[in-house]
């Protein structure tokens, strides 16, 4: 992989996502960054992992972490009327419509900032009539297959959740490591000071039983 590349993997199921969004459109002013929608649920099956939404309390605590963040950082925020929801459809359409900055921005603002529902092809047809798309342009065979490419292709770069920002073989999990990336970006030698390189080889002192 290029180590000068951006990806940024995303879900628009994960409220996380959609409030780094604004940022990775502010560094897309200055960077090159593709965009990667990927199914967040198929990382979790691949790592073993359960999403935050999936572990009582922690759910909870997540959505009502999620308002705050939004409100402080002043992001229009209404949750779906289900969460979590399955969100191919909404992955499907923004691949249809060439998963640019617009549509993915459209996307996005539907499901998190109106509140719509996005989990089924009935609930985004107005969106997708917006957008210009023929109704059964998100379930052709080449958008599923170029979302499992996606997919695929995280798994295969190490991403283990999202949203996640990659730069280059180097990836940055959550909205709360933007910054991290930022300063990484600023000062590549970051990574590489001594204290840097010996966490990424600390030794395992014990490990939980499966």
């Amino acid at each position: 992989m290029d180590a000068r590349a951006l990806r940024w993997y995303f879900d628009f199921v994960s409220p996380f996502a959609y409030l780094q969004w604004p940022r990775i459109r502010a560094l897309r002013q200055a960077r090159a960054v593709t965009l990667v929608p990927i199914l967040f649920a198929a990382v979790l099956d691949a790592r073993g992992q359960k999403g935050p939404a999936e572990i009582p309390g922690k759910r909870e605590f997540t959505y009502r972490h999620v308002l705050w963040q939004a409100r402080r950082a002043g992001v229009p925020l209404r949750f779906p009327p289900a969460h979590p929801f399955n969100p191919l459809p909404a992955l499907r359409l923004a691949i249809a419509a060439g998963c640019g900055e617009a549509a993915v921005d459209a996307v996005f603002d539907w499901i998190w900032a109106q509140g719509h529902a996005a989990d089924d092809p009935a609930a985004l047809r107005p969106l997708a009539e917006r957008l210009g798309l023929d109704e059964q342009a998100p379930a052709s065979a080449p958008v599923k297959a170029a979302l499992r490419a996606n997919t695929e292709a995280a798994l295969a770069a190490g991403v283990f959740g999202v949203p996640t920002l990659a730069l280059g073989p180097h990836l940055f999990w959550g909205n709360d490591a933007h910054d991290f990336a930022l300063a990484v970006l600023d000062d590549p030698g970051l990574l590489d000071e001594p204290e840097m390189r010996r966490l990424a080889a600390l030794p395992v002192g014990a490990a939980r039983r499966p």
